[in-house]
């Protein structure tokens, strides 16, 4: 098969042994991010199978109109950037495992990381020195404050391990459903959701983006948390009400945020408010890229191309499109 890969940016998975399972197709690897539909449409007019990197590019029907021998789109996690409706109309099986057996470690780590250099200052310490000022100000040590881990989730599991080992307080918040799965684990749940917020020196986000959780975390909330307190956020900008995290910084509650997602990415606008917030430490949607996490996702992704070329597809989430019989006839 045809297969081509977008967004890859610095041409990793070329060198990763998860790559060898694609021997026997042909591959391309795009390496840079087209916006332009046509000039995308044009690079892929030939491809059989799209492979995506997350959700760097929007998968529209307007697009997959253009694409008239694609047989297959092949991913791994959420989908709210792909037209899986247009995908079924027009003969086109989109295949993606949402539920990967173990969690993002990488995920968890930057998160860990993050909330390090929040409370210890680290980016503006590490400026300080080497601007030749020496220290510019006094953190916050981590043992003996509260975490509170809002979405009750493999990789919120993995953080609040992290957090006890450096012997942190960890409550939880989610939903109804999430909080009764915590609180059957031992889990200990905040009084309720202002208490979350307005009790926790460090909160962090871990929840997919769906529709029912866009949004959820509001104004009001993060205008809850305390003056030294620490939001983070490795797993959707979308989670927060547009603007809100702005808002509340320049109102000083919390008083600072560390994120690695934006509404924009890649947002490449240093003049940008939100980025440009001497109160925000930011890193580029990192949060799943490292060696390790890549070889274990695409490992996933490429598998599915097989299955699929073997006639026994894996991780449908349109099984509709391949149930009309033959795709190749379809599409040809």
């Amino acid at each position: 098969m045809k297969v081509h890969i977008l967004d890859d940016w610095f041409d990793t998975l070329r060198g990763l042994p998860c790559f060898q399972r694609l021997d026997g197709h042909d591959v391309t690897v795009w390496t840079d991010h087209l916006d332009d539909e046509a000039a995308l449409a044009e690079r892929l007019h030939e491809a059989e199978a799209l492979v995506l990197f997350r959700e760097r590019t929007a998968i529209t029907r307007s697009l997959l109109a253009r694409l008239p021998k694609l047989r297959l789109i092949s991913q791994r996690g959420v989908y709210p950037h792909v037209d899986v409706q247009a995908c079924s109309d027009l003969g086109i099986l989109f295949c993606s495992n949402t539920s990967a057996a173990l969690p993002s470690y990488a995920a968890a780590e930057l998160t860990l990381g993050l909330m390090l250099a929040g409370m210890r200052q680290i980016p503006q310490q590490m400026a300080s020195v080497k601007a030749g000022q020496w220290q510019m100000g006094v953190g916050k040590t981590l043992r003996g404050r509260q975490v509170g881990l809002y979405g009750y989730g493999k990789i919120g599991k993995v953080v609040a391990d992290y957090a006890k080992a450096l012997g942190m307080r960890v409550v939880w918040w989610a939903s109804e459903q999430g909080r009764e799965r915590a609180r059957a684990d031992g889990r200990q749940i905040a009084a309720s959701r202002a208490d979350f917020f307005s009790s926790s020196d460090v909160v962090s986000l871990h929840l997919r983006l769906t529709p029912e959780t866009r949004g959820l975390v509001r104004a009001a909330d993060l205008a809850a948390m305390q003056p030294g307190a620490l939001l983070i956020n490795t797993s959707r900008a979308g989670l927060i009400e547009p603007g809100a995290l702005l808002e509340a910084l320049n109102a000083g509650r919390p008083g600072m945020a560390a994120i690695d997602v934006f509404d924009q990415e890649p947002l490449q606008k240093a003049d940008d408010p939100l980025l440009a917030h001497p109160r925000l430490i930011a890193t580029p949607h990192i949060g799943f890229v490292t060696e390790d996490e890549f070889d274990m996702q695409f490992a996933d992704v490429f598998d599915q191309i097989n299955a699929f070329d073997q006639g026994a597809p894996l991780h449908m989430v349109n099984p509709e499109a391949w149930s009309q019989g033959s795709l190749a006839a379809l599409r040809h």
